[in-house]
């Protein structure tokens, strides 16, 4: 089981089950709504998370059609994103997990739109797509 929660605490809750592998996506469409060089995505099945609080803090907006990206509208903390092409999947940000968090780094998607100001990545596979 692992805990997580968004900056302000007010959005809290569990994930059951083993953590599938972190997806690391580089699109710029990622970056701006992370604010950072990448954005970390573990594809957790729905039914995988509860949550604890703060479900009336959470503010969705869809990016592009058929994708929404839920986020607390106190902090600001991007919580996951959702596609309609993927019913009952949650993006999960792996940056909201308590440590230690053990799932691996499945791959780079998108890594040709990487931000020219950011170094690089590890050995994990590159895809010039996502998955």
């Amino acid at each position: 089981m692992h805990h997580g929660s968004c900056l302000c605490q007010g959005v809290t809750f569990i994930v059951s089950g083993a953590l599938p592998p972190i997806q690391v996506c580089y699109c710029s469409q990622c970056r701006r709504a992370q604010g950072g060089p990448v954005a970390t995505n573990i594809p957790v099945q729905e039914a995988q998370v509860t949550w604890l609080t703060g479900q009336e803090l959470m503010q969705q907006f869809e990016s592009s059609p058929g994708k929404q990206r839920c986020f607390c509208k106190v902090c600001g903390s991007p919580l996951f994103s959702q596609r309609n092409s993927l019913p009952g999947v949650l993006r999960l940000r792996a940056g909201l997990l308590a440590e230690p968090v053990k799932a691996a780094v499945a791959g780079h998607f998108y890594h040709e739109s990487k931000a020219g100001w950011w170094p690089g990545s590890d050995d994990a596979p590159k895809y010039p797509e996502g998955p």
